[in-house]
């Protein structure tokens, strides 16, 4: 009888447990053994939540969980938590293990090197970290990140203490990217008065500056007071060591809780110790199967790894939850005995600040540039209903085309209600490699309630399709 292999998967969230989930699928234990090894508490949980949770939109911390330590266990799979990998051997095939003696599947102690523990699939799904600049007074009480559940939890537990004052307090957001705009709303409602720093021209550099510049109008119109151009220098703190006031090169603003959302970089370090390739970004390098590149039984996930930008042809690194689960189904199926590739992305996202919803998908003008592209730039405004119809709120998109192709290089929509989920429209035509012209005559959806007689994203290509033909005409 043979025996079975063994799958060893770093990281029990998204990448990592959708992997071991779909490989306990396709083969059962007495064919594969799966070990996931996670460092924190949680499993499985919705990180992009965390703001709605701290914001009161999510009741509670188990709303963000999709499946528990306990269910992944009864379905095969012997989770570790609090355990961490200390290193990697991939010549070895194993890798350096310690913690989990705390009665939660794992086995060793928290002193020492490690155990060693063996494999023959390794699951490389150690998501990224958030960015922490060393400045002084960073770490201090009332400054939080939030990243993971432990510290969605935190946060939570810090809003809950001031609950009783219900004037008066005070938050800065340094960063005003995807988590900075949407923890500026949950501060909001918690009734903050909020502060956003940026050290950029404007706000959510996943824009172009121009579109940017309508998110900070919105925002300043809520009451949240945008900084841009802010570099932060320091935490100031005062009684008792907390946080009194964040200070930029020009400025000092008043604070009574701090949220930093400066972004994240892969979670590579051991990656990197190991020799493995990593990209521009700093994440790992993987094929279509999302295997390691030159590595037969390495696989990687997640917010860890660089993909392939489909519009540009060049390696990206994209933090997002709706990749890293694709990338474990994909990895899981391989494993699994299947054949699944992942072929790449566009680029697209979504957010929203209060009732101001922003989304993205494809190039911004910068990287097109860098990507050697000639283009033009169309920006139209239109509303999200017939004019007439109640409701119908303004909205902007910009489109970008490739010069004399006119080939759709990308889109950006800032707008009210019903503009967001727009986007999507352009993330299925920049994967079919359309041109504007071509977006003209697809048949989308009318009714007053939905939409315009002509779809705002239309407007926005029958406008690029003109200017394409003005730049050909030169």
């Amino acid at each position: 009888m043979a025996t079975a292999q063994r799958m060893v998967v770093i990281g029990g969230n998204a990448a990592g447990m959708s992997a071991a989930s779909q490989a306990r699928r396709l083969k059962g234990p007495g064919e594969l053994e799966i070990i996931a090894l996670e460092r924190g508490g949680y499993t499985s949980y919705s990180a992009c939540g965390i703001p709605y949770w701290a914001g009161g939109d999510v009741a509670a911390a188990d709303d963000l969980i999709a499946r528990t330590p306990e269910e992944h266990r009864e379905r095969g799979i012997d989770l570790r938590l609090h355990t961490e990998v200390t290193e990697l051997d991939p010549d070895g095939c194993r890798v350096r293990v310690r913690g989990g003696g705390d009665g939660d599947g794992g086995g060793g102690d928290d002193s020492g090197p490690g155990k060693w523990l063996g494999y023959d699939h390794l699951v490389i799904a150690t998501g990224a970290r958030p960015l922490r600049p060393g400045l002084p007074g960073i770490d201090a009480p009332g400054v939080h990140g939030v990243q993971t559940m432990d510290d969605g939890r935190s946060l939570l537990e810090a809003l809950e203490e001031t609950e009783s004052a219900r004037t008066g307090r005070r938050a800065v957001v340094v960063g005003a990217g995807y988590i900075g705009v949407e923890m500026a709303e949950a501060l909001v409602r918690r009734g903050y008065r909020v502060t956003v720093l940026d050290r950029a021209e404007e706000p959510m550099t996943t824009l172009d500056p121009d579109m940017g510049r309508l998110v900070r109008e919105a925002m300043v119109g809520m009451g949240i007071e945008t900084v841009t151009e802010a570099a932060v220098t320091a935490v100031r703190t005062g009684e008792g060591g907390r946080v009194r006031a964040v200070a930029t090169e020009d400025a000092e603003y008043e604070a009574d809780l701090v949220v930093l959302g400066l972004g994240v970089r892969p979670e590579t370090g051991l990656a990197r110790e190991a020799g493995l390739p990593l990209g521009e970004s700093g994440g790992l390098l993987t094929d279509l199967a999302m295997r390691v590149r030159g590595r037969e039984n390495l696989w990687a996930g997640g917010d860890c790894v660089e993909v392939l930008d489909l519009v540009s042809g060049r390696d990206r690194h994209i933090a997002l939850g709706t990749h890293a689960n694709k990338h474990g189904q994909v990895i899981g199926t391989n494993i699994g005995g299947g054949y699944a590739t992942f072929p790449g992305v566009v680029g697209t996202a979504v957010s929203k600040v209060c009732d101001l919803e922003i989304a993205r998908t494809g190039l911004l003008e910068s990287q097109a540039r860098s990507a050697g592209l000639r283009f033009v730039t169309v920006t139209i405004e239109s509303t999200s209903r017939a004019g007439y119809y109640p409701g119908a709120a303004p909205m902007h998109v910009k489109m970008l085309a490739e010069h004399r192709t006119g080939r759709l290089l990308g889109v950006q929509i800032v707008g009210r209600e019903g503009a967001g989920k727009r986007v999507d429209v352009a993330a299925v035509a920049l994967s079919a490699s359309m041109t504007v012209e071509q977006m003209t005559s697809l048949d989308l959806g009318y009714a007053p309630p939905f939409s315009p007689l002509w779809d705002p994203v239309l407007v926005a290509a029958r406008k690029a399709t003109a200017a394409v033909r003005r730049a050909g005409a030169h």
